[in-house]
């Protein structure tokens, strides 16, 4: 069995190796707001993507294919509530992962809500995790590249398998500044009826499940998907 690594080992795992993600790091890392959450026993602090296994990590969207030099520089580092109650994640968002030239793009925005929000319920669902039913985006202001942004998430309901969740992202800013909000998102998670078989087995034993072929010709995941809307 695959036992992923706790919280606080996930913070020791990732590496600045070079200039700009050395200050990056150290900048998120030493931030009044970063300091505020971890003094705060209600939260636990971690890098959420340094949890998936390394051979794992580079097919991951957010965790390797837009990491790197110029992109997620480095590892995004998240405070979450006790009962998941609340979720806060700073970021930095390099240069090249603009839409329009400067700005980044919005379905990239629309990624790291889809994930934090759902990172932010699971703690209150049954057996821990869900899946996206229903997400919903307005767009406020432009991101601009080459910024650190949190991103907060709250959830607001939750109702035997199913969580409603709110957020947004907003700039970083100093003590006593006001944040620009840049996009804001509620969205509602429901976790599969399978989860409960799931949860007892390791999790990469699940997504080898979840990911395989099903006599309709679809992978589980999707399959589980429907008929947990559908019913």
């Amino acid at each position: 069995m695959i036992t992923p690594p706790t919280d606080e080992e996930s913070l020791t795992i990732f590496q600045p190796a070079d200039d700009l993600s050395i200050e990056v790091n150290r900048f998120l890392n030493n931030h009044p707001l970063a300091i505020h959450l971890r003094c705060n026993p209600e939260f636990s602090e971690s890098r959420p993507h340094m949890k998936i296994p390394e051979a794992q990590r580079q097919h991951n969207l957010t965790g390797g294919t837009l990491a790197g030099a110029r992109k997620i520089v480095v590892p995004p580092v998240s405070w979450t509530e006790k009962g998941g109650k609340s979720l806060v994640s700073i970021s930095y968002l390099g240069t090249d992962l603009c839409g329009h030239p400067g700005i980044i793009h919005g379905g990239l925005l629309a990624t790291m809500l889809d994930e934090g929000l759902a990172r932010c319920c699971f703690p209150a669902l049954p057996n821990k995790v869900g899946m996206t039913a229903n997400l919903n985006i307005n767009y406020r202001k432009p991101a601009p590249a080459g910024s650190f942004v949190v991103l907060k998430a709250k959830t607001v309901k939750v109702e035997g398998r199913k969580a409603w969740v709110e957020g947004c992202i907003e700039t970083l800013v100093g003590e006593g500044e006001q944040p620009i909000v840049l996009a804001e998102a509620s969205a509602l998670f429901i976790e599969p009826r399978e989860a409960a078989v799931c949860y007892t087995e390791s999790r990469m034993a699940c997504l080898q499940l979840l990911t395989s072929k099903t006599v309709y010709g679809k992978d589980l995941l999707s399959y589980l998907i429907s008929q947990t809307i559908t019913h």
